[in-house]
């Protein structure tokens, strides 16, 4: 669903001619990862654990700004911009504020070329608009529906455009076509098109949902679900999900919504034509243009197409239908990690089981952030903080998400930009783009959140297993001895879980050291998931011959690090599955042998289930795996339950060198506050507004230079209606 915002200024023109190379500032150097390499040409060298590198001297990753030339579309107000694969965004309609003209212009911006361009169009070319829905459909459509005309009135057509051949269709439709309307939401989902709220003509803000079916181009009836317009919505876990928006009250809020969708033949059912109630009316007119003259054309020649389906600004008699599936609501009244709605530009998508909010800086200044709502649990977490994402010095007006949820792209301009000698100030064009990478803030990625268990068996030899596939029949034979009969052909020994961590540094050099009870696997299962073990094999190295090896890391990480590679799962379990301990050990095992796949679940996990008593390993393992939104995470967790944390075995298990690190995380000008002053400062928060604030934790951190908050005077909790 692309998602819109009205900007603060708009153009004279709607195109940037100005196609002179900009430069674009460097993204931040990145983590190298430790790897094998040759020596001589017939000698390779592969040892079973190379040396981890303790020290990062990376910067931390940093999301890469992108300026572009060419046709640069102006800010407009509530046009479409859609990722639509292959680096290539598209951006449609629009409003020109100052103009007071509306467009139905295509653009294309190349990310790889940073090119802007002005798309030649055909067919049935719809008629200008703004506060439509562009939805990817498929890999090589766009599904455009409704929208405001140059009219205002309110659209409710539907109009494909082709990407391969650049060519509008318009389908015919059956069934009762919805109200017109602009600035809802959209979006698709097993071949529906869902579409909900919106504005009308007079102001009315639409409470319905209803859905067109892709395969019969049929509408379903109306039902009546939550009062929204500008707000998001999304499918995930056979629900619904709407959040954001402005009410009927044209106030901002956090309330979340929830549709199910699971058990409804109303929903599940495919609409066949001539089916559904015709409580709504269908009207096809011809819009002439103001006043005497031609159609309205762009600045392209283009004729503006108004022949559109449009809902009478007059309301029918009938209401929408209850929804037959159940309806809830959550409002957050307080959480640390909420972010105010009221305050900055938001926008909101869905990845990997998680409503993600980007708030971006506005006009006034403000907290900006990274956000996530994670939908099984219904708890905000900050992923990162806006210092680290967002130029203080740019504008963002357009959000826009790949279909895997792994990258996002803000477009927008500088806040500030002087004229160039050509008279073109860049700060009136989306100019720039801000590329962000999720995943280095620990969102897996649809695919990989994604749960097949609950479409498919384990297997059929193992039903009841809480793995999926193979990986449940796999499972059974790991850690056999042969004489079992369970085929395995190869021993791998570890460190003793009770030795030193730090300790295992030394101890590869040494003869007598101490190793673990084997553990017992296949060297085919090893060879086909494990690409180290792979080019150790193929280099006949002493392993090859002996059908052993060593791995310098603790026991119960390397056992998990094996269960992982028959299994393909981290995910927690009672019995089998790892443990935080464990993950945090397979975080540094996945750095040291270059597996990103593993790498990626491990942060995701250990960034969604960080604690009191991990939270010091998983900060010195994140930042012995050079993970750095980890590392800062969990030391922020830290320091904001010092008291705790330093109470815990983990953080006592540590080395005295990782220690001084952790304890040096805080600001120079902090300190520790004891529980009483640190409740007396509380006390008498009133009567300290005029010194300088600082904001003191829970648990006795206390950091200058931050403005002291006021959640504490605010209820604790959320209802759930």
């Amino acid at each position: 669903m692309a998602q819109t915002q009205q900007v603060g200024a708009a153009p004279p023109s709607l195109f940037s001619s100005n196609s002179a190379p900009v430069s674009t500032p460097t993204p931040a150097a990145q983590a190298t990862t430790p790897s094998s390499g040759g020596s001589g040409a017939n000698t390779f060298l592969m040892t079973a654990s190379p040396v981890r590198n303790r020290r990062s001297t990376a910067e931390g990753y940093k999301p890469k700004l992108i300026s572009t030339i060419g046709a640069k579309p102006a800010c407009l107000v509530n046009a479409s911009v859609t990722y639509v694969g292959n680096d290539q965004i598209y951006a449609f309609g629009g409003f020109d504020q100052f103009t007071d003209e509306v467009y139905n212009h295509v653009l294309r911006l190349n990310l790889a070329t940073r090119q802007w361009n002005l798309v030649d169009n055909y067919g049935d070319i719809p008629g200008v608009r703004m506060g439509h829905t562009a939805c990817l459909w498929g890999s090589d459509k766009l599904l455009v529906f409704g929208g405001e005309n140059e009219h205002r009135q309110h659209l409710s057509d539907v109009v494909i455009f082709d990407l391969k051949t650049s060519h509008w269709t318009q389908p015919e439709l059956h069934g009762p076509t919805p109200r017109g309307r602009a600035r809802h939401s959209a979006v698709i989902y097993d071949d529906k098109l869902y579409i909900s709220g919106g504005q009308t003509g007079h102001e009315t803000v639409l409470d319905d949902i209803c859905f067109l079916d892709l395969k019969t181009w049929t509408w379903s009836r109306s039902w009546r679900f939550v009062c929204r317009y500008d707000h998001a919505s999304w499918i995930w876990n056979g629900r619904i999900w709407i959040f954001g928006g402005i009410n009927e009250d044209m106030e901002k809020n956090n309330e979340l919504y929830w549709l199910d969708l699971r058990g409804s033949p109303g929903f599940e059912t495919a609409m066949a034509y001539g089916t559904g109630d015709r409580q709504l009316v269908t009207a096809r007119h011809k819009f002439p243009p103001s006043g005497a003259g031609p159609p309205a054309t762009g600045s392209t020649g283009y004729t503006a197409n108004s022949s559109v389906q449009s809902y009478p600004s007059i309301s029918s008699s009938k209401q929408p239908y209850i929804p037959p599936g159940s309806i809830s609501s959550l409002r957050f009244h307080s959480d640390p990690n909420l972010p105010s709605q009221a305050a900055g530009m938001h926008f909101h998508a869905f990845s990997s089981g998680c409503m993600l909010d980007f708030v971006t800086p506005a006009e006034l200044s403000c907290d900006t952030s990274l956000s996530s709502l994670e939908l099984d649990t219904l708890r905000w977490q900050k992923l990162a903080d806006g210092k680290d994402l967002y130029n203080p010095h740019f504008r963002w007006h357009y959000c826009t998400m790949n279909s895997e949820g792994t990258h996002a792209w803000l477009l927008g301009s500088p806040a500030e930009a002087a004229a160039d000698g050509n008279g073109v100030n860049p700060g009136e064009y989306l100019s720039d783009v801000l590329a962000i990478d999720l995943r280095k803030y620990g969102i897996l990625g649809n695919d990989l959140a994604s749960d097949p268990r609950s479409k498919l068996p384990s297997s059929d030899a193992n039903v009841s297993s809480h793995l999926t596939g193979i990986g449940a029949d796999l499972s059974l034979t790991f850690d056999q001895p042969p004489e079992s009969g369970s085929g395995a052909d190869f021993i791998i020994t570890a460190d003793p879980d009770d030795m030193d961590y730090e300790a295992s540094l030394d101890r590869a050099s040494t003869e007598l050291a101490s190793v673990s009870r084997p553990i017992h696997v296949h060297r085919f299962i090893l060879h086909a998931r494990w690409p180290h073990f792979a080019r150790l094999w193929s280099a006949q190295m002493i392993e090859f011959h002996t059908k052993k090896m060593h791995i310098p890391e603790p026991y119960s990480a390397v056992r998990a690090f094996l269960y992982y590679l028959y299994t393909d799962s981290i995910a927690p379990h009672p019995q089998t599955g790892p443990s935080l301990n464990d993950v945090a050990g397979m975080l540094v095992m996945s750095n040291i042998y270059d597996m990103p796949r593993l790498q990626l679940l491990c942060v995701s996990r250990l960034g969604r289930e960080l604690d009191i008593e991990h939270a010091a390993i998983i900060w010195e393992r994140a930042a012995t795996a050079n993970e750095d939104w980890l590392k800062r995470r969990a030391a922020a967790f830290c320091l904001q339950n010092w008291g705790r944390v330093v109470r815990t075995a983990g953080f006592r298990g540590l080395s005295h060198g990782s220690i001084v690190d952790l304890c040096s995380e805080p600001d120079l000008d902090a300190k520790v506050v004891g529980g009483e002053e640190l409740e007396m400062m509380g006390h008498h928060r009133a009567f300290t507004s005029g010194n300088r604030k600082r904001s003191v934790g829970s648990t006795g951190i206390l950091l200058a230079g931050e403005e002291e908050g006021d959640e504490d005077a605010e209820d604790d909790g959320m209802d759930v209606n």
